[in-house]
């Protein structure tokens, strides 16, 4: 696609930060692509009722049109305008964990035109927590449509530099909100089917959702056909390294033989004897070691490793969708 100027907005306290965010609502206002924060990752923003706008989003991103986008928006009222039912558990799960890394997979209200849904008669919306997030959908008056703000199946985008890497010269502008907190993308809900099923692991575990609504089921399924959520491709979050999943001790047995462009990202200590390759200690805590996932795989990308050695994390749920990003990063 041709290249574009994009701006660099800032979002700060004062009138600078008020004339910035002003702007970026008025570009997206008139059909134009902003990178905005969420507290998860940044997201790539267009206005969601607009279908022409809408596909920008997906020629920058170079994303298949049947991969959905989530539609965010700055209350449950605007919620309810882009869904066609707005049933009990949705009440209930919003009132739990809006404003929050929830994606709810709702019937498709008609104003919502199906670029926006990959064709498929369900919406996912989200109410972020971001306060920049919620001030620019406000402003702009409208729902955004945002996945992340980068190349299609490359690492998510946790600060403005890193939209800048993947998206610079290919939409308008990039709001400049601060490092995200979360660090991976929203848990993402149906809520359409006959039974709640998650279909993308996050934030937000299957038990704390139980909690409120009771059993859920799990999508298992990864394909690249027409896709019910976002993040559900073979290969997806990936840097141009070739990743290696293994578990402590194959880790520990190969850290000797790491060379000088392999990259290790692990949990456990590195051993007296290792090879020459760059290893980064990892949060123990699984949202600890979220907000600092993709940051990490950018860092190390942007050293030019080779090869990215990653242990896996215990197969328990608090970290079900770490290893679901690492999985999916393997391809």
């Amino acid at each position: 696609m041709s290249t574009r100027t994009t701006e660099r907005l800032v979002y700060e306290r004062g009138p600078r930060g008020d004339r910035d965010l002003e702007r970026a609502a008025e570009l997206l206002r008139a059909g134009r692509l902003v990178a905005f924060p969420t507290e998860t990752v940044y997201g790539l923003g267009a206005l969601a009722l607009d279908p022409e706008a809408v596909r920008r989003i997906f020629a920058a991103k170079g994303r298949p049109p049947t991969n959905p986008l989530i539609v965010h928006v700055a209350s449950v009222e605007q919620a309810r305008q882009v869904a066609a039912a707005w049933p009990e558990d949705a009440e209930r799960l919003a009132e739990r964990f809006w404003p929050g890394p929830l994606t709810l997979v709702l019937p498709r209200a008609p104003v919502v035109p199906p670029e926006v849904t990959g064709g498929l008669e369900a919406v996912g919306i989200r109410l972020p927590a971001h306060p920049v997030a919620r001030a620019l959908i406000e402003r702009v008056g409208a729902p955004l449509a945002a996945p992340s703000a980068n190349p299609y199946t490359g690492i998510s985008p946790t600060s403005a530099e890193h939209v800048a890497k993947g998206l610079l010269g290919r939409i308008d502008a990039i709001l400049d909100g601060g490092e995200t907190t979360v660090g991976i993308e929203s848990t993402v809900l149906d809520l359409s089917s006959a039974r709640p099923r998650i279909l993308r692991p996050g934030a937000v575990t299957a038990a704390e959702i139980e909690e409120v609504i009771g059993p859920v089921e799990r999508l298992g399924a990864e394909t690249d056909a027409a896709l019910p959520s976002p993040g559900l491709a073979r290969r997806h979050y990936a840097p141009r390294a070739r990743v290696v999943l293994l578990g402590p001790d194959e880790l520990a047995a190969r850290a000797g033989r790491a060379g000088a462009r392999v990259g290790v990202m692990a949990i456990q200590p590195p051993p007296p004897q290792r090879g020459a390759g760059r290893w980064i200690a990892m949060p123990d805590d699984p949202r600890a070691y979220a907000r600092q996932l993709y940051r990490t795989l950018h860092a190390l990308e942007d050293e030019g490793v080779d090869e990215l050695w990653i242990e896996l994390p215990p197969e328990s749920e608090p970290w079900e969708g770490v290893r679901d990003r690492l999985r999916r990063a393997a391809g």
